[in-house]
């Protein structure tokens, strides 16, 4: 059988509001988020070969290629479920910054699901794709979907949500590492402030930018600026630059800004690019191509 082959685009996304309503009794987490592709992208080719082995390489010296990696993991998940035979080659073009909070591991496992979707032919729907991702990370069922939405239980409830209206985001990374179990293990014992979701749907429903960015919010940003104060001072200068909101992404440590307009949006980039060397420029993304 001749080899099979296909490249999809793994969007980076974007928390515009994160919260964590409670714990289950097993220790997970209750997400209540919402979530935005934006166009900062890696690319996920996967080709198929005989040797029924799975074999990950990346440009990224940062990231693993056995299977630690989410994206060898969506295989061997894959494989499993749908008992196909076939050995897997994945070549991962990384532009994400990684451990970012931007979800770009969750994003190539998503892609690795969706291109042996269609390599293979299986057919299985986003909702089954989610339900299988969820057992490589919260973020992978968001990840399948795309766009804009809300995200709520274990990260496996995803509700489709209006088009943004049009915005510009500044991506700036600090550097730093963050370990998300760390951050969310620090949730029992600390307070914090929780977004008013609700509002920021409301916002999202009616196209309302003004109603979007003054309902922004993170309920992990004050654990993880304890430990990274460099993140708050990124915020600061976002808006000082002339943002009209910025927030913390994920876990962190990325922080954005958001613009209405691509002019404003360029000077703010040149602006922090003097301050901070990983920062990018970039707009909401759809993702319908891949379904």
């Amino acid at each position: 059988m001749s080899p099979l082959k296909i490249i999809v685009r793994a969007p980076a996304k974007l928390n515009l509001s994160l919260d964590t309503p409670f714990t289950h009794s097993d220790g997970s987490i209750e997400w209540r988020m919402v979530m935005t592709s934006i166009g900062l992208s890696d690319y996920v080719q996967v080709e198929t070969n005989d040797t029924n082995t799975i074999k990950v390489c990346s440009d990224s010296g940062f990231l693993p290629e056995d299977n630690r990696n989410l994206a060898y993991k969506a295989a061997q998940i894959f494989l499993k479920e749908t008992r196909i035979q076939t050995g897997l080659k994945i070549l991962i073009e990384k532009n994400i910054p990684v451990a970012a909070g931007l979800g770009g591991g969750s994003s190539d496992a998503a892609a690795v699901f969706k291109a042996l979707n269609n390599l293979f032919d299986v057919g299985l729907s986003f909702e089954t794709l989610a339900k299988v991702g969820l057992q490589v990370d919260s973020d992978v069922p968001y990840c399948i979907y795309g766009d804009t939405a809300l995200v709520s239980g274990r990260g496996e409830i995803i509700t489709p949500l209006n088009k943004l209206p049009k915005m510009w985001f500044i991506l700036a990374k600090p550097h730093v590492s963050v370990s998300t179990p760390r951050i969310l293990k620090k949730l029992a014992r600390t307070p914090v402030i929780h977004p008013n979701t609700d509002e920021l749907l409301r916002g999202i429903a009616d196209n309302d930018y003004s109603a979007i960015i003054s309902n922004m919010g993170n309920a992990l940003e004050a654990i993880t600026i304890a430990e990274h104060p460099q993140i708050l001072t990124l915020k600061q200068r976002l808006i000082k630059y002339g943002c009209d909101g910025s927030q913390m992404s994920g876990s962190g440590p990325t922080v954005f800004g958001v613009c209405r307009t691509e002019s404003r949006a360029r000077r703010v980039y040149n602006s922090i690019s003097g301050f901070c060397s990983e920062v990018y420029l970039t707009q909401v993304t759809s993702e319908k191509i891949n379904q």
